[in-house]
């Protein structure tokens, strides 16, 4: 090998995952030029020139080269953990410099051209469509299975990917997708079901060489987040032969017969199949971190060499160790300390951390492989020794974050608005049907959505009165419901009909798993109802299981004794707190619709279905102080106030009008709760101190759960509950108990 000292290297990109390669060659004595859009790029700082030009444009990029080499030679072009092989092969041509054609390294890089050129191949491919519309995704459905997965044709992290169980989540999806899409192309595949595989390999003198592979840990779907990866792979000789064979066919298909290649391979059912194959070194720190430190072998130089015209050398293995990579994540939220990182740092077996987030940072739930906080690089004897070492990191380092933070109000609102579309909900400023986009199916209420503006209304006309000369109190928020703790009086209305009323934004079992969970996880409870669909309620029952039981299931009053008691058994068997009746759904629109018939009950009756079920009972609908009376004489567990947010009939009056007149005859013998036209912690207050025990919210829960999911109910149930409290604190009531109608004023009465 010829001497490469005092030879300049052009490296493109200049960010985290670039400087090994760098350092590398400063190493080699390399004179090196890093190229990056960031004016305050890492790789700027370490570098001996920079040329500031974004590693995407690639015009730009072999313009500035030219107008480099007018006064230095470059001699060799490089890329690393970074999609920029296009950027590098119209260089590398431009200044006939080592690498492979441009229109292979745009099939390397554009997942619809890579899959068309595989295909023509023979490579071991998943069926696929080329994507631009929606249109074309739903036509995609004819010769396509699921499930399936939608992801950018040119973007990389795994950002905007996310899989597609069934034909409802395919407008989410595409929506999802085209947000990470530079051009707007899509791509929907076959899902390949089974573990993956991250391979580096290196192409030079009509050879491919195999330089590392290693176990992928790929979690958090419907989003395909990798959490960490495993150098060595532990899959067998077997299965490691046929990998090796299946990337080097692929590799040669693509073109990549000078330099480097990372694939992305699966290993399924049906054999090994192709994920992605780029023309360049591994992110994910796996070439310039985990590979070296499991082997002792220099990947960075090797490819450096081959870039620069020369064979690389020292490629064999000379030690055996286990090397891995784990991400380090934070909570949601904004990010207040990071603590623990140099007593991390001197954990034996830990070799590098780096921290991504700063405090300050709005730390978002991940969705692709950029969102992280930082990653962790162990080496071990073993892999088990390697993982034991992880877990010291992980209770030694600390991401201390203000979860208020996690998403603004703003965003929830946007996300929202896009996803359910013009015809469904505008999300208004103010939620009151006044302007509402749609009436039933849909999110609005029936006829001229009087009852649904009236439940707002009735509210707007009370004031909170403030007393101030007294004892400070700190407000105290947690309570019971029929024995189960609540740290906020604030729970989850029933809601089904994802697809009938929000123009299938989610599965209504995604829907039905996302709203019990995030409930259970931030201390209260999600109320799920059977739907007007037969068989609907299987899909809540099973969220509900998920969930431990910890949750409400509320069923329509049909006329058909035998399905309710199904539904009662079933909710046994699984586990569920509570069972209920919406007893005012007898004329609910997308029943009729379906010709389900649903009735009324005299109270013998109700009491003999009450009686088939062990579980406590509750009867939602409520809406005069008769049946509210009736209730506690049949022994029901508890009663909603409720008109059904406006949608069972026009000119009903608003629950808050109602509910002191309830309160007055049954407060204190069973619990009373109450939903409609809440919309702050100041309203929650309200109903409160007009006799409610606790509240259900409907609409603003669907609304954040569609447009922040996780992060959505978490941002509302920490609004509504600091509100409260503030409305609390101004009033002198230390707890729940202690609000009283005194602290209220109608504003017509006085």
């Amino acid at each position: 090998m010829k001497s490469v000292e005092g030879k300049t290297i052009l490296i493109i990109g200049g960010g985290l995952l670039q400087v090994p390669i760098i350092q590398t060659a400063k190493t080699m004595r390399l004179h090196t030029v890093v190229a990056d859009m960031n004016p305050t790029s890492i790789g700027f700082q370490i570098a001996d020139e920079a040329i500031l030009m974004s590693t995407k444009d690639v015009e730009g990029m072999v313009r500035e080269s030219k107008k480099f080499v007018q006064n230095s030679p470059i001699h060799g072009v490089i890329t690393a953990g970074t999609d920029a092989s296009m950027t590098v092969a119209a260089v590398a041509s431009a200044l006939q410099l080592p690498g492979i054609r441009f229109v292979d390294a745009e099939a390397a890089s554009n997942k619809v051209k890579m899959r068309q050129r595989l295909k023509e191949f023979g490579m071991p491919i998943p069926s696929f469509a080329p994507v631009w519309s929606l249109q074309d995704a739903k036509d995609a459905l004819d010769s396509l299975t699921f499930p399936l997965v939608m992801k950018p044709a040119d973007n990389m992290g795994a950002r905007g990917v996310i899989k597609v169980n069934n034909k409802d989540d395919l407008t989410n999806a595409f929506r999802h997708a085209k947000r990470f899409c530079p051009t707007g192309e899509l791509i929907l595949e076959e899902y390949m079901e089974g573990p993956e595989l991250s391979v580096d390999a290196l192409a030079f003198q009509g050879q491919i060489r195999m330089t590392g592979i290693a176990d992928r840990i790929i979690e958090r779907e419907p989003y395909f987040i990798e959490v960490g990866h495993n150098m060595p792979s532990a899959m067998s000789k077997e299965v490691l032969d046929e990998v090796e064979r299946v990337m080097a066919g692929g590799m040669r298909a693509l073109g990549i017969h000078l330099g480097a290649g990372k694939g992305d391979i699966k290993v399924t059912k049906d054999g090994v199949k192709i994920g992605e194959i780029a023309a360049r070194l591994s992110g994910g720190f796996m070439s310039a971190f985990t590979y070296p430190l499991s082997t002792g072998v220099n990947l960075n130089r090797a490819a450096l060499l081959i870039s620069l015209g020369e064979t690389p050398d020292n490629l064999d293995p000379v030690i055996t160790r286990v090397s891995i990579e784990r991400s380090l994540l934070s909570q949601a939220g904004k990010l207040v300390t990071i603590g623990g990182v140099e007593e991390t740092k001197k954990i034996d077996g830990v070799s590098e951390v780096f921290i991504q987030s700063k405090p300050g940072d709005i730390i978002k739930d991940p969705t692709n492989n950029i969102d992280k906080s930082g990653h962790v690089i162990i080496v071990a004897d073993t892999l088990k020794d390697a993982e034991l070492v992880f877990e010291k990191v992980k209770k030694t380092i600390r991401f201390e974050v203000d979860e208020q933070f996690s998403i603004t109000e703003k965003e929830i609102g946007d996300q929202a608005r896009i996803r359910f579309g013009k015809d469904i909900c505008w999300v208004c400023k103010q939620c009151d049907g006044s302007n509402c986009a749609s009436g039933i199916p849909g999110m609005g209420g029936v006829g001229r959505m009087e009852t649904f503006h009236d439940n707002s209304l009735a509210l707007s006309e009370y004031s909170i009165l403030p007393g101030y000369i007294r004892d400070h109190i700190l407000p105290e928020i947690q309570t019971k419901f029929l024995g189960y703790d609540l740290k906020t009086p604030i729970m989850a209305a029933p809601m089904t009909g994802v697809g009938t009323n929000m123009n299938f934004v989610m599965t209504d079992a995604d829907y039905a798993n996302l709203v019990v969970r995030s409930f259970v996880q931030n201390g209260s409870l999600a109320w799920l109802g059977d739907g007007a669909s037969p068989e609907k309620y299987k899909i809540m029952l099973e969220a509900l299981k998920k969930s431990g039981g910890k949750g409400i299931l509320i069923c329509k009053p049909r006329a058909d004794e035998s399905m309710l008691v199904d539904r009662f058994k079933q909710a046994e068997a699984d586990g569920v707190f509570a069972l209920g009746m919406d007893i005012d759904a007898v004329n609910f629109k997308t029943m009729v619709q379906k010709n389900l018939s649903s009735i009324t009950r005299p109270l013998d009756h109700l009491v003999r279905l009450k009686e088939k079920t062990k579980l406590p009972f509750i009867l939602k609908g409520i809406m005069n102080p008769e049946d509210a009376k009736l209730a506690v004489e049949g022994g029901f567990s508890a009663i909603v106030v409720s008109n059904h947010g406006g949608r069972v009939l026009d000119g009903m009056p608003g629950t808050a009008r109602i509910l002191p007149k309830i309160a007055e005859v049954v407060k204190g013998k069973i619990p009373i709760l109450v939903d409609g036209g809440i919309r702050s912690g100041m309203d929650v207050f309200k109903m409160l101190a007009l006799g409610a025990d606790a509240v259900l919210i409907g609409r603003p829960v669907a609304i954040s759960l569609v447009g922040g999911e996780d992060a959505g109910i978490r941002f509302l149930l920490q609004k509504y509950s600091e509100e409260l409290k503030q409305s609390m604190s101004v009033t002198g009531a230390k707890t729940l108990v202690d609000i009283k109608r005194t602290m209220l004023l109608h504003k017509l009465h006085g």
